[in-house]
């Protein structure tokens, strides 16, 4: 069975995500969705809250599954058992960064590919910084992402005034 690993923060999970997640899924027999816990990032959702809002949005994909991982990828990876890493490329200005990682994770595990997938044109200026940024100040993010992530953000930024 071909698996891949579909990583990222998803705070929150956007409708780019969600696109290049379903483009995966056709391309895999099996995805699962890696929500990273310990990143860089200071994140709005709990790694439980990121995981669940995903979850809730993937009912019509039967090869889907989503988990939160600590870690280094490619071992979360190896333990997986995943043969491919798929990340979103929106723009050129993702490619260098993109590329880096994908070189160090193939240094770091010459068996796991990255393969590197663009969303529909729609959603190339989407990202889950400017959603956020969008939501905090009150404005209307229904066309970036899911309902129930909407709620979410509102809910969010209400609790934290």
């Amino acid at each position: 069975m071909k698996l891949c690993i579909y990583p990222g923060t998803f705070d929150p999970v956007t409708y780019g995500h969600l696109d290049v997640l379903e483009r995966a899924a056709k391309l895999f027999e099996h995805v699962t969705v890696a929500v990273a816990v310990s990143s860089a990032k200071h994140t709005l959702f709990t790694p439980e809250q990121r995981v669940e809002l995903l979850r809730a949005n993937l009912g019509h994909l039967s090869n889907v599954d989503v988990m939160s991982f600590d870690g280094l990828l490619v071992e979360f990876a190896r333990q997986q058992k995943a043969h491919a890493i798929i990340r979103g490329l929106r723009a050129l200005s993702d490619f260098e960064f993109e590329f880096n990682m994908a070189l160090m994770n193939r240094h770091l595990d010459p068996n796991v590919e990255t393969l590197f997938v663009m969303p529909k044109e729609a959603y190339s200026y989407t990202s889950s910084t400017l959603v956020k940024q969008i939501a905090k100040l009150g404005g209307d993010v229904a066309k970036f992402v899911p309902p129930n992530v909407s709620e979410a953000l509102k809910k969010a930024f209400k609790d934290r005034v």
